[in-house]
């Protein structure tokens, strides 16, 4: 092997000569690597290799709506665009390119700020499906529906990959591989998907990033899939890098290693972790590194893994460095020239103002009252907690300027008279303990102290009610929030300019007594007292509840209601912007207990229209909300969501016309929480989730959004009425805008099966264009579906078909506003009746009541019952063969259990009855059988499941199979 050395920029050994073949100078590097240099590079921390000459790196960094440099040596502004579920709302790739390339530059000339350190593996998009809307992540992924994120994420990922064929702009990694919609219990859970929602709607949004897009990286989720734990699940290596190619690297979440052990209780050692992840393809671990490498080295000193093992992920780790150029000589890099001279540019603010005008979705416009003509206005009034607020949520950047919606709108009207009003309450808090008000002492530490007599800015608050009981307080002297950031001392103060943090800590809970005085308390629900010294305390323990220095008396100053409707009384027009803080009641970590506005911001809004019906409402959102009142009475109403620097400047353009709206939204909005099932059952296809299934009235269908012109659809084309497996339907329609304002127009097309075995979607969204049609004019929209994506997964035969059959072809507006539609026929497959006398998994199940999926260690999935009202349907199985044994792989907990194997209905005739004996345990598994009664015909076969006259246990079936003879 050829040992040459590099002095002043020459070549020092194969593994940094960039002219020949990747795998031959990762062949050269690993061969020259010791294990202990190997196991080092495992951890987010990447350390140095100084004898090859190969700096540190660190992997990660965030970037899910403009890149986030917020910590340490690479603190400074970026380009900060709307959050994704409202970039999600734009419904155009072209758009996500554009956004791609900005935050890949920028990135770049962080990088180089770096010293080529850290910032270019960066965490993001995030692709999960957007199931329930109560999923406090919301705001950081594409929403419902699998074929929209897949297609936004794709073109997002491949402009920040870059354009060059072999080297890496940057490496954008997907989030989180996969079912990743529970905040509550993320790293204990683990979510049941059976094999035609994880092959129809869950893996399907991450294809295209890796297929399409060239993702080089994904990260796994924090929740277990079918009782095994992300990280360790094989999915990793036999899906997204057999199936998929997926070529580079692939990371585990934050404290995910420990969290296997600690928390899934999945293994009793990280050296079991590291090993078994690493063998299912995971490649790095973000994680404490110094565990990461003493349980690496474990796991090698056990023979848990071998140095073949650990070789394939540091190959795939170096895989990725050299494609980002960084293992090259000076001057290979054709990134190198990105500067400081990108960020926050100009061009980039111009590509931020187009999303957030794009990411607009106006939701009602009655009778045409929007766009308002600002000729005619003499008074407008700007209304709410959010109408002078651009907030952060976790995964913002630092914004190089914010224009806030009433910094927006004032910038346009600036002829006409703008009132504001928060409509926030003004209140003082008294300690019963002195009977003096509580204020913010006037140094530089702002300590809040119960020592005024009087009133006076110091202890006046601005007091919002966001809901759920939380609550923010901002002194009116320096216009900072009350914190309890200074727990670690005991000390409040009025001394933070917003509320946020991972743990917002400048929340606070109003807990009323019988006597209406109230025992403030902190963010984690620590009480709040006064001291002999009058200063405010927190004490983390339990005091009495009569003890007077933990009670205050909350009194009203001045209505925040009352204030607004006084602003709004005289106005031509109030603009009322409402909605939620990031970081309050929605976030990682914490899920939505409802979906409502908050109560006070539905009073508020009530008010402001019974003073003024001239009442436009502007919603600032990170998820969908239930607005019943306010579809039923306000006259206009928009949708946008938090984030983008350039948030006023949008609404402003889009209420007073210089604009059009034309979002689409991305999820459904329900009318109440009482239409969702359990937020932890992810069976959408039975639980009737998503536009797909759901068949219940709602607020505002998926993919609905209107804008000030009418456009007409007409002439729909289909060029064939047949079609076989490998044909590709071409579907075109025109266009006319029948209004006299320019506007975009998003053409949705969806897809019904007219007749299927299996209970299929409503229709599925298969194509979208976003247009610009000028007033008058015509144009025609082209979509392409090819027969093999309308393909379902099979569970009789395991694998995807096209089933034969006509299929329904709808051009509309949303979900639910079909203009134009025309069937063909597919010559695909018909489904044969089940064949039982194959080895058939549980799991592969076409109906059931009450079963949990869940782990079996002898190989695959098995299913758990839940009660003795569990039971399994296999339809059309084929008894032709003469059946007269049923055998299974079961394991049981309990005495005694039973399936029964009934035919045609779960009060159908009995056929068998295996009786399954206490195995030891549910992973000690043993195979069973039972004769069964001779039949003929295509019946339904149902299991049902008893374990003992009271449920106390819990049976498990793995496989199971019919014999002959």
């Amino acid at each position: 092997m050829t040992t040459e050395r590099m002095e002043n920029n020459k070549i020092l050994y194969p593994f940094r000569n960039p002219n020949i073949n990747i795998e031959e100078r990762l062949d050269d590097l690993i061969s020259r690597l010791t294990l202990e240099e190997k196991i080092h590079v495992l951890p987010g921390y990447q350390a140095p290799i100084e004898r090859l000459g190969i700096q540190a790196y660190y992997v990660g960094g965030e970037g899910a709506h403009g890149l986030v440099r917020r910590q340490g040596k690479l603190t400074g502004p970026t380009t900060v665009f709307p959050q994704p579920i409202g970039l999600s709302s734009t419904w155009n790739p072209n758009l996500m390119s554009e956004i791609g390339k900005v935050i890949s530059d920028e990135a770049r000339a962080y990088y180089k700020k770096s010293d080529k350190i850290a910032g270019l593996n960066i965490w993001a998009p995030t692709v999960d499906m957007e199931r329930d809307p109560r999923w406090g992540r919301t705001e950081e992924a594409y929403g419902e529906d699998p074929y929209l994120t897949g297609k936004l994420s794709a073109a997002l990922t491949k402009a920040e990959r870059g354009e060059d064929p072999f080297y890496l702009k940057m490496v954008p990694t997907l989030k989180h591989f996969y079912a990743n919609n529970y905040e509550k219990e993320r790293i204990s859970c683990s979510s049941s998907i059976d094999p035609r929602n994880k092959y129809e709607y869950y893996l399907k949004a991450f294809k295209p990033s890796i297929v399409e897009g060239g993702a080089q990286s994904i990260m796994t989720s924090y929740n277990a899939i079918n009782g095994i734990p992300g990280m360790v699940n094989p999915e990793i290596q036999t899906i997204l890098k057999d199936q998929w190619g997926l070529e580079s690297f692939t990371v585990s979440d934050g404290g995910a290693v420990c969290q296997v052990v600690d928390y899934h209780k999945y293994f009793v050692s990280h050296a079991e972790t590291i090993a078994s992840s690493i063998k299912a393809g995971l490649d790095s671990f973000t994680d404490n590194p110094d565990m990461v490498v003493a349980a690496a080295r474990d796991a090698m000193e056990r023979g848990l893994m071998t140095e073949d093992d650990l070789d394939k992920a540091v190959r795939n780790i170096f895989r990725t460095r050299i494609r980002l150029g960084q293992l090259d000589p000076e001057g290979y890099d054709p990134y190198d020239y990105i500067s400081d001279e990108v960020i926050c540019s100009e061009e980039n603010s111009k590509v931020a103002l187009k999303a957030a005008r794009e990411a607009m979705v106006l939701l009602k416009n009655e009778n045409n009252i929007l766009p308002l003509n600002k000729e005619k206005l003499k008074k407008v009034a700007v209304i709410g907690p959010l109408a002078d607020e651009l907030l952060m949520d976790w995964y913002s950047g630092i914004h190089p300027y914010k224009v806030t919606p009433l910094e927006g709108i004032k910038k346009k009207l600036q002829e006409v008279q703008v009132t504001y009003s928060d409509g926030a309450d003004i209140v003082t808090l008294t300690s019963l303990l002195n009977n003096k008000l509580i204020a913010q002492y006037q140094d530089n530490e702002n300590i809040l102290y119960a020592n005024k007599t009087e009133l006076c800015d110091e202890a006046l608050f601005k007091h919002i009610d966001w809901g759920w009981g939380s609550h923010t307080l901002r002194s009116k002297a320096n216009n900072k929030y009350m914190s309890s950031k200074r727990d670690k001392e005991g000390i409040l103060a009025a001394d933070q300019e917003e509320a946020f943090g991972w743990f917002v800590k400048e929340l606070f809970n109003f807990d009323r007594d019988s006597d209406n005085n109230y025992y403030l308390r902190t963010w984690n629900w620590e009480n709040i007292g006064v001291g002999e010294d009058e200063k405010l305390f927190i004490n983390t323990g339990k005091p009495k509840v009569e003890v007077d220095k933990y009670k205050f008396k909350k009194s009203l100053i001045s209505s925040g209601i009352e204030e607004a409707t006084s602003a709004a009384k005289d106005a031509d027009v109030a603009i009322v912007v409402v909605g939620n803080n990031p970081v309050i009641n929605g976030k990682e970590e914490v899920d939505r207990k409802d979906i409502i506005l908050p109560p006070s911001q539905q009073e508020l809004i009530k008010a402001v229209y019974e003073t003024n019906k001239n009442t436009i409402v502007v919603i600032v959102g990170t998820y969908p909300f239930a607005i019943n009142w306010e579809q039923e009475n306000i006259p206009a109403i928009m949708f946008t969501a938090s984030g983008g620097q350039e948030l006023g400047t949008a609404i402003a353009d889009s209420i007073f016309g210089d604009y059009a709206p034309a979002g689409r939204l991305s999820m459904t909005w329900y009318k109440s929480i009482e239409q969702l099932p359990d937020i932890t059952d992810y069976d959408i296809i039975k639980g009737k989730r998503t536009y797909m299934y759901f068949d219940q009235e709602v607020i505002y269908p998926f993919g609905h959004g209107l804008t000030y012109p009418n456009f007409e659809y007409k002439d729909l084309l289909i060029k064939s009425k047949n079609y076989t497996n490998n044909d590709t339907i071409e579907v075109s329609c025109d266009i006319i805008n029948t209004g006299n304002i320019d506007s975009d127009e998003v053409a949705q097309l969806y897809v019904s099966a007219i007749k299927s075995r299996i209970v299929r979607p409503i229709r599925e969204l298969k194509g979208f264009e976003r247009i610009n049609i000028k007033a008058g004019e015509k144009k025609t929209v082209n979509f392409k579906v090819k027969v093999e994506d309308l393909a379902i997964w099979d569970v009789t035969r395991n694998k995807y078909c096209v089933e034969a059959g006509e299929y329904k072809f709808e051009i509309g507006t949303s979900s639910k506003d079909i203009k134009l539609e025309g069937n063909v026929y597919i010559d695909g497959e018909i489904i044969p009746s089940r064949d039982l006398s194959l080895k058939t998994r549980a799991e592969n199940y076409d109906d059931y009541n009450k079963v949990i999926l869940k782990n079996c260690i002898k190989g695959g999935t098995c299913v758990s019952n839940i009660d003795n009202n569990s039971w399994l349907c296999y339809k059309d199985v084929d008894f032709s063969l003469s059946y007269s044994t049923f055998m299974a792989q079961v394991a049981n907990d309990t005495t005694k259990a039973i399936i029964e194997v009934r035919i045609d209905s779960l009060e159908g005739e009995v056929i068998g009855t295996l009786e399954v004996p206490s195995t030891g345990g549910l992973q000690n598994w043993i195979i069973n059988s039972c004769e069964i009664k001779n039949i003929t015909g295509i019946h339904d076969v149902y299991f049902t499941f008893n374990v003992g006259d009271r449920f106390n246990g819990e049976l498990r079936i793995s496989y199971f199979q019919f014999i002959t003879g």
